[in-house]
């Protein structure tokens, strides 16, 4: 099955007095790319909080915010009161018309005007977040999932319709090669008397040139093409966008020969379907893990 980058992922949890509450957002990236917005308290636990995640989630650009409310706060935080007292003083000397309100706000976004009194987190609340971290995971690639199968059934259908164009194909291919005979044999009869044309020449020459244009081989190979992708988009890898790029390079190169060597108008506008199916195919690989 296939896995959309994109996913969602939010828990809450309490620890004593304590509400916590992990949220996790994916978006396409080739790489994994973490962002983290976490309480002073687990900036010591950083390293550990990315390495679950780097060695859980497959590629993405991550946003993590882990957020941590108690209802009563008392005790919990310190102000600087010095500290307040020296930026107030500054901002005023600034000659700014800012009211008390705005002055409280920023004064209150410097670092370290407000400190926790906790300096060391215990092992048990880490090892509930880490829970937390993990069920948000869970959730997270459970949206991936269901995206995914969106996707996978996108693709599906446009390799379905390629596959049926290839069958359009064969209409035409016998009607294209008579067309093709018709269209040397005018030409030849237009510029020379039908006693000057050696009709055994004229065959060898005919069946080189068809030979040139046939296109059965192109049409085996786009066929296996196309049988191969919807056999990797099925097979339970996690990570599989590189290998059906490569694949959909494939299945566009036999169809750009057929477009080259048809020859005739109603393949050429199938051939430019194809194209357009395919165009849609990668968009989404663009999409997946």
């Amino acid at each position: 099955m296939v896995y959309s980058m994109t996913g969602y992922g939010h828990v809450v949890g309490q620890f004593e007095d304590k509400e916590i509450i992990v949220e996790i957002r994916c978006l396409n990236s080739k790489v994994n790319d973490f962002r983290m917005k976490i309480p002073n308290l687990y900036k010591q636990k950083e390293l550990d909080i990315r390495k679950i995640l780097n060695d859980t989630i497959v590629r993405g650009k991550l946003d993590v915010t882990i957020t941590v409310a108690s209802p009563t706060g008392e005790d919990e935080y310190t102000l600087d009161k010095s500290m307040i007292q020296s930026l107030h003083r500054q901002i005023l000397n600034l000659g700014i018309d800012l009211s008390n309100t705005d002055i409280l706000n920023a004064i209150l976004k410097f670092p370290n005007v407000i400190t926790s009194n906790e300096s060391v987190i215990n092992d048990e609340e880490f090892a509930y977040v880490t829970k937390l971290l993990q069920e948000a995971i869970v959730k997270l690639n459970e949206f991936r999932s269901i995206e995914g199968i969106t996707i996978e059934t996108d693709m599906n259908l446009r390799i379905d319709l390629i596959l049926k164009a290839l069958v359009a194909i064969e209409v035409f291919d016998q009607d294209r090669i008579s067309l093709l005979k018709e269209k040397m044999m005018k030409s030849l009869t237009a510029n020379f008397s039908s006693e000057n044309i050696d009709k055994n020449r004229f065959e060898q020459e005919l069946l080189y040139y068809l030979e040139r244009l046939d296109i059965t081989e192109e049409k085996v190979r786009l066929k296996q093409h196309c049988d191969y992708f919807l056999q990797e988009v099925a097979n339970d890898q996690v990570s599989k966008s590189k290998k059906l790029n490569f694949i959909s390079q494939e299945i566009g190169r036999e169809i750009n020969t057929l477009g080259a060597k048809a020859q005739h108008s109603s393949i050429q506008k199938i051939v430019v379907g194809m194209k357009d199916e395919l165009e849609k195919i990668k968009e989404q690989l663009a999409n997946i893990l």
